[in-house]
């Protein structure tokens, strides 16, 4: 089956994350935590044609991912999406007024069914997302599944990345290396503690009821650069899922294409 939707990762990790997500009907941005000029080029080196976004939705309202919407919405006609949590945690932070989402929503954009779902974050009400385009009656559905920055996956979390056929999940963290690290004490809790990040064996625990024969690729995602490897998360994954989807690790610095 020819893929209907493909997964640019531009940037992913504690400095910066910003994502496209593309459908035959145009783009959509997840995030928009590193400058303008940076996404653009990112964009361009994996040919990608930023003049097609649109939409953005905006995860949650830390800077790591908000930090370059300011610039970016001043050239963009599009609508930008949020919860009302995160519309007024981050009040000014866009040129242009939130269209407001539910944490358990659905909506149509560029071709693509959009469904969020609540995440365990310590801000005011971040989601994660899942994407789908309905195929045909052999091929009912192509979805794409994307949740980081959550310190466990919730119920609805379990349901909307099951079977998906890009999962995009949060590898944040060894949980030795946390320990053994260079963070104070307060910040090793936050991290590792209910509403901070999935550590590496969090998420290949969560994996087994996640994937199905419909998973092509599963995407760790927001790497840690001082608490972890990406050798580390990309084997805890393999071990729990073994030859079944193929494994790939985003980056902060370096953008990829999937599917």
């Amino acid at each position: 089956m020819q893929s209907l939707i493909h997964l640019h990762i531009l940037a992913s990790g504690s400095k910066g994350n910003a994502t496209l997500v593309e459908a035959p009907e145009g783009l959509v941005l997840i995030d928009c935590g590193i400058t303008r000029k940076q996404l653009l080029l990112r964009a361009d080196e994996l040919g990608v044609d930023t003049s097609l976004i649109r939409a953005v939705i905006i995860t949650h309202e830390h800077s790591d991912h908000v930090n370059g919407l300011r610039v970016f919405s001043k050239r963009f006609d599009g609508p930008i999406f949020a919860t009302k949590g995160t519309a007024e945690a981050r009040n000014g932070v866009c040129e242009k007024p939130f269209s407001i989402v539910g944490h358990q929503d659905e909506f149509e954009v560029a071709g693509m069914r959009v469904r969020t779902f609540p995440r365990a974050h310590d801000v005011s009400d971040p989601v994660g997302l899942q994407f789908s385009i309905r195929g045909s009656s052999s091929d009912p559905q192509e979805c794409i599944g994307w949740c980081t920055d959550t310190g466990f996956l919730t119920d609805q979390a379990l349901e909307e990345l099951h079977g998906c056929r890009i999962l995009g999940i949060e590898a944040n963290h060894d949980v030795r290396m946390l320990r053994d690290g260079p963070y104070p004490s307060y910040l090793k809790a936050r991290v590792g503690g209910k509403y901070g990040h999935l550590s590496n064996d969090q998420c290949a625990e969560a994996l087994p009821a996640l994937v199905t024969s419909e998973t092509d690729t599963i995407v760790a995602l927001h790497i840690s650069e001082k608490n972890n490897l990406p050798s580390l998360a990309k084997a805890a994954i393999v071990g729990a899922v073994g030859d079944g989807p193929r494994v790939l690790v985003a980056g902060q610095n370096r953008p990829i294409t999937v599917l």
